[in-house]
């Protein structure tokens, strides 16, 4: 088991950015953000695994916390720091090799049962999504909503939450009303008009609500 962990799990995360290359990791890295996810769809394990092992290093390197989304094999061949697991990924990963490899690891959920399930697996956090419409992904549940969000992240049994699905740089301030520790972000970064500007925005908010937090 891994016990050098270069970055203990808090309960708030804070911005939580899901890329889907090397090229954008390292854009987040470089901005001093310590929570991201590589998440790259569709690519056999061959495929993938050189770029998963160079996510792995570059996270080393910067000290920071990437998690692997799916590959949860390259993810502890490799000694990563953490990986990310869907719904339909639950029944055919294992958890246990996981855990004993010593990698944190989170899990998505799209409603109350779904919650209710992935907490007793024991992971090191929860997604709660999606929470407004989105098109990043095809969907096949109904957006949450603030008022759902707020409900979910009290039964969370104080694991640390990440709310993710549709949330653009106007509507963070609601969401963290909502008291969820971490918002994950794709298009409101990738597909902002300046991307650099928008991460700066968004982080600088976030930041704001974790001092009244703290």
């Amino acid at each position: 088991m891994l016990t050098d962990k270069y970055l203990d799990l808090p309960n708030r995360l804070g911005l939580y950015p899901i890329i889907d290359s090397l090229v954008w990791l390292v854009r987040m890295l470089d901005l001093g953000i310590t929570t991201i996810q590589l998440r790259i769809k569709d690519k056999s394990e061959a495929e993938v695994e050189p770029d998963i092992e160079a996510a792995i290093v570059l996270g080393r390197r910067y000290n920071a916390r990437v998690f692997i989304n799916d590959y949860w094999r390259l993810a502890i061949r490799h000694s990563a720091y953490g990986v990310h697991l869907g719904q339909e990924d639950i029944n055919k990963a294992d958890i246990h090799a996981i855990n004993h490899a010593g990698l944190f690891w989170g899990i998505s959920t799209h409603n109350e049962e779904e919650l209710m399930r992935a907490i007793t697996y024991g992971p090191s956090y929860i997604a709660l999504g999606h929470i407004f419409p989105t098109t990043t992904k095809i969907m096949h549940s109904r957006p949450q909503g603030l008022k759902n969000l707020r409900k979910l992240v009290t039964k969370s049994r104080n694991l640390p939450t990440v709310a993710i699905g549709g949330i653009s740089a106007t509507k963070i301030d609601s969401v963290l009303e909502c008291g969820v520790g971490s918002i994950a972000v794709v298009s409101a970064i990738t597909r902002a008009p300046d991307w650099h500007k928008a991460t700066i925005n968004i982080l600088n908010k976030i930041k704001h609500w974790q001092s009244i937090y703290a």
